[in-house]
């Protein structure tokens, strides 16, 4: 049976339908050898379907949930043109998983890895807003004033206005300091322009929470499978209208 090209993929494990059209809008996916374009349909059981060269199985995958504590300096996309180190070349595995959570080069922590797209669809769609947090060390302590400010949300260059956050002070590292940040929302580098923008350069990142799931004691580079109990949690707190663990913005228990 024909169906939408980015279904075909999201259910083969390439991420979320909107991360599949990405992929097709770059060229890099092909039915029976000929580029595809957005809108295509085929059949995975009678047409060749590739992704960078790379067929897509024609059984269902096995599903995988991997927890990755992603190192500074290694990238979290998958890019047949880039050199240097990515996320896929941590974990020892041939499928394709797609990465929850994406971190920019510099900041590290937690990063999911799965080839469940609907999930991943939940996951990272903004209209979700599912809870990340974050310890975040700014080169000094903040005041009252900026704290408040990136608590209502911050106008950054471009004009768009962030969401409220839960900023706290966690503790002091000489004239730097610890924040833990929660946000609901993704933004690429936002809490490094955030912090630019109220006065408080951020000197690390470390992401230790994606809703349920928590970075625990993961080392820089360690990766584990996740049990079947936080795949349940993940999926539940995913369902739109499902009642969150925790009340919008609070820390985590």
């Amino acid at each position: 049976m024909e169906e939408r090209l980015q279904k075909i993929m999201a259910r083969a494990g390439y991420g979320s339908r909107r991360s599949c059209e990405t992929l097709i809008a770059a060229g890099r996916v092909k039915v029976n050898g000929i580029v595809a374009s957005l809108g295509m349909k085929a059949d995975l059981q009678r047409d060749r379907i590739t992704v960078d060269d790379r067929p897509l199985p024609k059984g269902e995958p096995q599903m995988m949930y991997i927890a990755l504590h992603k190192p500074r300096g290694v990238l979290s996309d998958a890019d047949p043109s880039e050199t240097r180190p990515t996320v896929h070349t941590l974990v020892p595995f041939q499928q394709h998983l797609f990465a929850v959570g994406r971190l920019d080069l510099d900041s590290e922590g937690l990063i999911l890895l799965t080839n469940d797209g609907e999930l991943a669809n939940r996951l990272t769609h903004p209209r979700y807003g599912h809870e990340k947090e974050y310890r975040v060390l700014v080169a000094r302590k903040p005041d009252e004033q900026q704290l408040a400010i990136w608590r209502r949300g911050v106008v950054l260059e471009d004009g768009y206005k962030t969401a409220p956050a839960h900023v706290v002070v966690e503790g002091e590292a000489g004239k730097a300091c610890w924040l833990r940040v929660v946000l609901r929302e993704g933004k690429k580098r936002q809490i490094r322009e955030v912090g630019a923008r109220i006065g408080l350069p951020v000197q690390r990142i470390i992401r230790v929470r994606i809703g349920s799931l928590q970075l625990g004691d993961l080392k820089p580079g360690e990766w584990r499978h996740l049990s079947t109990r936080e795949v349940a949690a993940l999926r539940e707190g995913a369902i739109p209208g499902a009642k969150p663990a925790s009340k919008p913005g609070a820390p985590p228990r």
